[in-house]
């Protein structure tokens, strides 16, 4: 008697080749009895370091440019042709610039909109077909989604987006057993901000580090509690105490005020 195949279980990282995403990719093995981790970034040679020391030969690399229409397309090919069990999408990708409006290159405030925004939206689209119950998706959104944020203008802004899709999709995801949940830290140690400064045109009214040191976080400390969130049900994954009272006050305080201090040089 043939017993029937059974797909293989995986999970689908983007952003996977640094911070939170490699971090992502690190625990997510250890902790989830998996077949294959499926890494997706652009730069093929940190996924290849992390694979090679933590997958156990269950990394599968993919290398895509997520604002390549192309590439999404690939991504999606993949995923029907193999037709696997998703158990986790960790929807990691994404990058944001600090700086006026104006001084950015509408370049880069374009490309934040389709990173952001528009893959993840494609991704997700593509893998709730291919998730049952008990499967879960975690969108990388950030604390400042909560609020509108000068000088982060369109960062914030897709955040927004990523805040509100997600708690949308959860409700309606509830009733199949697909749990959505959104992490949305304050500043992490990563190279997020390296990229976020690097282009940032001379003669801006903020300062060089914006943030306060002592409000960042580890990326591994932010991925073990969003992973711990997870099993709870968690809606959001905030991280540390100070930042769970900013996300939760910040909605309740005029955006007018809001927007002001959020300006202030530090």
């Amino acid at each position: 008697m043939n017993e029937t195949k059974k797909n293989k279980r995986i999970a689908i990282i983007t952003g996977a080749s640094a911070g939170l995403g490699s971090e992502f990719a690190k625990q997510i093995e250890n902790r989830f009895f998996l077949d294959e981790v499926w890494l997706v970034a652009r730069r093929m040679a940190p996924m290849q370091e992390i694979s090679e020391r933590f997958m156990k030969a269950k990394g599968i690399l993919l290398s895509l440019d997520l604002t390549n229409e192309g590439d999404l397309l690939k991504l999606k090919q993949k995923i029907e042709v193999e037709s696997p069990d998703i158990q986790i999408l960790v929807n990691n990708a994404g990058f944001g610039k600090i700086g006026a409006f104006s001084e950015i290159s509408l370049e880069e405030q374009l490309q934040m909109i389709d990173l952001n925004i528009r893959s993840l939206t494609f991704i997700s689209h593509i893998c709730e077909k291919y998730m049952n119950k008990g499967s879960a998706i975690i969108q990388v959104a950030s604390s400042i989604g909560f609020c509108p944020s000068p000088y982060f203008t369109v960062y914030a802004a897709t955040k927004a987006y990523v805040v509100s899709f997600s708690d949308a999709l959860g409700y309606e995801l509830k009733n199949k057993g697909i749990h959505v949940m959104a992490v949305c830290p304050g500043p992490v140690k990563t190279e997020f901000f390296n990229v976020a400064q690097g282009t940032k045109a001379s003669g801006s009214t903020i300062d060089d580090e914006p943030f306060n040191d002592r409000l960042s976080a580890t990326a591994d400390a932010v991925v073990e509690q969003a992973l711990n969130d997870l099993i709870h049900k968690k809606r959001y994954s905030i991280y540390s105490m100070i930042i769970k009272i900013f996300a939760y006050f910040i909605p309740f305080v005029p955006r007018a005020l809001a927007m002001k201090i959020l300006a202030l040089r530090k």
